[in-house]
């Protein structure tokens, strides 16, 4: 019986929210994802009461659909912004990343952010501060030349300075975590110029905090 109610829930939602194009947005498969666990909790909430599976597959399902919406909006404001600074904005899921290359943001050797990185700082904080409902993770990256202790270190630094400049714009520190990674989680190879210079970065992940 449960498994019927979730199929026929899932598929409800999954019908309801297909696009005209038979595509579904990254806030309609939220819906979908957001239904079927919404439906396993609510019969979890019950041995005897099926109806909670219903009830939880449809909260479940527009809390879903909300996030989603949610990042999509901010993504958008956030990718105008960046456009052209050399700040890469990229999607995973409901997160939404910000990859800031140490060419951009840091000199080398150094966390004192350059001034030429202010302006998208700058809107980076203003966008932070309209959609409050992220958690925010800075996290500095390093390439693999130097000591791995020295790399440590500045990679932790760099996550601060950009922590610290965003809390002097206005946004709450407890949103925010940083972390340094040095040179332990590569995007690149580290044997040549081009591979170093992905792996030298900071990311800024937002995560959607669920209501």
């Amino acid at each position: 019986m449960l498994k019927k109610i979730i199929v026929t829930t899932v598929i409800a939602i999954a019908v309801s929210s297909c696009a005209s194009d038979g595509t579904m947005t990254r806030s309609e498969k939220g819906a979908i994802i957001g239904g079927l666990a919404g439906a396993v909790i609510g019969k979890n909430t019950s041995n005897h009461d099926d109806k909670r599976a219903v009830i939880g597959g449809a909260l479940g399902a527009a809390i879903g659909a909300g996030i989603g919406s949610y990042m999509d909006k901010q993504e958008e404001v956030l990718r105008q912004q960046t456009a052209g600074t050399g700040i890469e904005v990229e999607r995973q899921g409901n997160n939404i990343v910000l990859n800031m290359p140490d060419n951009i943001t840091f000199d080398s050797n150094s966390s004192q952010i350059k001034p030429q990185a202010f302006t998208a700082l700058n809107n980076l904080a203003s966008t932070l501060s309209q959609f409050n409902k992220t958690h925010i993770i800075i996290a500095g990256h390093t390439d693999s030349q130097g000591s791995s202790d020295y790399n440590q270190r500045l990679s932790e630094r760099r996550a601060y300075s950009v922590r610290n400049y965003l809390i002097d714009q206005g946004v709450e520190a407890y949103r925010m975590r940083a972390i340094g990674y040095g040179e332990t989680r590569p995007i690149a190879s580290n044997d040549t110029e081009y591979g170093r210079a992905k792996n030298r970065r900071v990311e800024i992940t937002l995560q959607a905090i669920e209501q």
